[in-house]
Formats: C-alpha cells, structure tokens, sequence
C-alpha cells in the first residue's frame, strides 16, 4: 500500500513509516553526513547490530531501511513471543533465498533481544557466524548485561536518543500534512509534544485518538481544553520531563528520606497514576537505596533490585506492587548517606590529588623480575594474623594520611560497623 491509497484502515505510524534514509526524523548522531550507521548503510555491505534505546525512537524502521538499502529478505521474531522454532523457520527461509536464483541476503530482526532466552541464542549464534543471515537486534535494555557474550562480540551496538522536541514537532507537521489530525494551536501541541516524551509512537498513537474525537465532534482546530477533555486519564497530570516532573520525584525521594512511608506511598502512585515510566522509579529506588540508606541497612539495595527484576517480570500493573513494597521498606529503613559522602569524598581527593605510586608490598608479583624488584616483599597476608587483621598494615600510598572518607552513622548495622572500625583503628595505633 502507498501513502496515496485509502489509509483508513493503516495505523498512523506505518503510513508515517520513512521510505528512505532521509525521511527518518532524529538520530543525527547515528545517520547524520559521516556518522557511523550512515557509513554502514553506504558500504554496500549490511552487519550485525544491535539497536539500543528507549521506545519510539525509530529500532524498527531503521530495520527495516537496512534491508531495503542491502535488497535483503526482512524476517522478524519476536525475543518474547517467539521460538526455537521460529529461528528454524528463519533460517530455512535465508537457506532458500540464499540458494534460490537472486542470491539474495537476508536479515533477521529481533524484537526486543534483551528476552532472547538461552536456548534461543544458542540456536541463532551458529547461523550468525557462519553468515547466513544478518541479525538486527532492536533493544531498551543495555545489551552488555542481556546479550551473551558471544552474539554480543559479533554485533556492532549503536545507541538511539529519544527524539527531541523539535522532532516531534517535525513529525507532527508530517501528520497533518497528511490529513491525519486537524490544526492544532500551539499550546495543545506544546502539551502534546511533552505528553509523548520523546516517543514517536506515542505521539503518532495518541493522534490517532484525537482525529477520531475530532471527527466524531467535527472539530477543526484542537484547543489545549479540548485536548485535556478528549484524553482525560492518558493526557497526564505532568509534563514528563517538566518542572513537575521533578518536583513529585523530589517529593518522593525526600518522603523516603525522611521515614515517611504514607507519603513516600503517595508520591509513588502520583507518579505511576501520572504516567511515570515504572523501570525509571525502579532506578529511583535503586538509587535511593545507595544513597540514604547504604550500610545502615544492605538489604534496601537488594530488594530495590529485586523489586526492579519482578517489575521486569510483570510489568504493569502486577509489578508495580514490589514497587510499592520496597518504597515502604526503604522510607522504613535506618538512615545513612556515609557511603554516599564517603564516595563523593574520594572523588574530589583524587580529582585534586597527583597519580601517587602504588606501595611496592602493596603489588603484585607474578614474575621473577617482579619479585627481584621488591613487588610484595613484607606484604603481610591478614589471613595468617590475629583475628584475620594485619595490625599496623598500611594499604594507602606512601606520605598519604588517613583521609577518613567513610565516616559510619549511630544508625543500623552501621552502629556495629562503627564499632568494628574503632576497634581496628585501635589495634593500628598500638603498633605505632
């Protein structure tokens, strides 16, 4: 079907689909004049990849734009849906048109690559080294830590942005240039613009809702009113990425703090309820499990982890619960921001302080030149001492003084941690 064909029946985003190179908006950086994608598209020959960023940003379509520009045979699976049996189904497919009288290429895209479980990379990693297709993997999970190793090594990792307000802008326009939605005045698409978060689907989704609204009341120019009207629960109670925005995660990260769990609970929903992104609160958590809470209590890490993995799991809604679970528990947690200070503070020692050698006891000694030169001599194996502690050890650089970065706090596990590094400190001044 072209763009000129009846649409009716065509979601907005596949009529708005780029043809060529030149029509995809965004991603500069990768496609601009020189830049790498851009090489590998003009190189005549087509590679590995994997297409990292968040959703909306255009993984399918530049996808789909390598196999046009390589004449390739386009075959998709999909990591979650998808099976060993559908890569089975792929490869004879790329046998066929590789054998058949085109010679043709193929290129197998794999949506959302981070779910490739085990026995589906097993079964795709032979065929991706012998050359038989070409794998595109479209992700919004960092690869390094989904991918194995081996299909990671033989895939080039470009990184997509989330496109940008002037994008959107442009990919507006490109909408009601095609009739899509009618003339919209600036505020509403100043909202509209925001609302989407630098996400083309949602953008082009959310103006397929408006068209059929418009249509139905026969209106010709969208308001800002008419808009909050129309979308009523989708159109969000903040701008992502607004003042707001800020100011509720702001809300609910000093609620945490300070050991509040009904308003920690409270801003928590207000951002899910508000369209809030459930993976970025789970960093927030992660985060603040780290920095307010540390070792007073080293669970908060763990279960705000863990509480990220089961939203991973289930997703919305079911997910959102071990959300709501850990922020009770970190807003519940002892306090200590002493591993946060104590970091920052070594940052700016080292920043501001020269390259100091390496103690030699302190190096290591794997040859015998090494060893000649004094690597390890006296180094004492805290093992074989007292209490598992070499009393009097010195681990800093030479002529550098005991900084104290790690100050623990009287809360929590750090009291005994606190304890522990008084008594030690103790025994190293009685060896002075």
């Amino acid at each position: 079907m072209t763009r000129t064909q009846d649409p009716t029946h065509t979601p907005l985003a596949e009529r708005l689909r780029p043809r060529t190179l030149a029509e995809v908006i965004g991603q500069s950086q990768l496609l601009g004049e020189g830049m790498a994608l851009r090489l590998a598209f003009e190189s005549g020959q087509p590679h590995s990849c994997i297409l990292w960023g968040p959703p909306g940003v255009g993984k399918t379509t530049i996808a789909r734009l390598m196999a046009s520009a390589f004449d390739a045979q386009f075959i998709t699976i999909s990591a979650v849906l998808g099976g060993v049996k559908d890569i089975r189904e792929a490869v004879e497919q790329a046998q066929v048109a590789r054998d058949g009288l085109e010679a043709r290429r193929t290129i197998v895209f794999v949506d959302e690559v981070h779910r490739f479980n085990k026995s589906q990379q097993d079964a795709f990693l032979p065929h991706v080294e012998s050359g038989l297709f070409t794998f595109i993997g479209a992700t919004t999970e960092n690869p390094s830590f989904e991918v194995n190793s081996a299909l990671l090594s033989r895939a080039a990792v470009y990184v997509l942005q989330s496109l940008g307000e002037d994008d959107l802008r442009q990919l507006l326009l490109r909408a009601q240039g095609v009739g899509a939605v009618p003339a919209m005045e600036q505020g509403a698409a100043d909202r509209l613009i925001a609302y989407a978060d630098g996400d083309a689907r949602r953008l082009l989704n959310t103006l397929e809702t408006l068209a059929v609204a418009a249509g139905r009341e026969q209106v010709l120019d969208i308001t800002d009113a008419w808009l909050l009207r129309v979308l009523g629960e989708r159109m969000r109670r903040y701008d992502k990425g607004g003042e707001q925005f800020y100011d509720t995660i702001s809300a609910l990260h000093k609620s945490v703090r300070g050991s509040d769990p009904d308003a920690a609970l409270y801003w928590l929903v207000r951002m899910l309820d508000g369209g809030a992104e459930p993976r970025y609160l789970a960093r927030r958590l992660i985060r603040m499990a780290s920095e307010d809470i540390g070792l007073a209590d080293p669970r908060a890490l763990r279960l705000a982890l863990d509480a990220a993995e089961v939203y991973e799991r289930l997703g919305t809604p079911e997910g959102e619960l071990a959300l709501a679970e850990c922020v009770i528990y970190l807003a519940m947690a002892p306090k200590s921001n002493a591993v946060y200070k104590a970091y920052k503070a070594a940052r700016a020692w080292v920043n501001k302080d020269g390259t100091r050698p390496v103690p030699l006891h302190l190096r290591n000694a794997p040859t015998q030149l090494m060893k000649q030169l004094d690597y390890g001599k006296d180094y004492r194996y805290a093992h074989d001492e007292a209490d598992g502690f070499a009393a009097g050890e010195r681990y800093l650089p030479e002529g550098m003084a005991d900084p104290g970065f790690y100050q623990p706090v009287e809360r929590g596990l750090e009291i005994r941690i606190a304890d522990k590094l008084r008594s030690l400190r103790r025994l190293n001044h009685q060896t002075d």
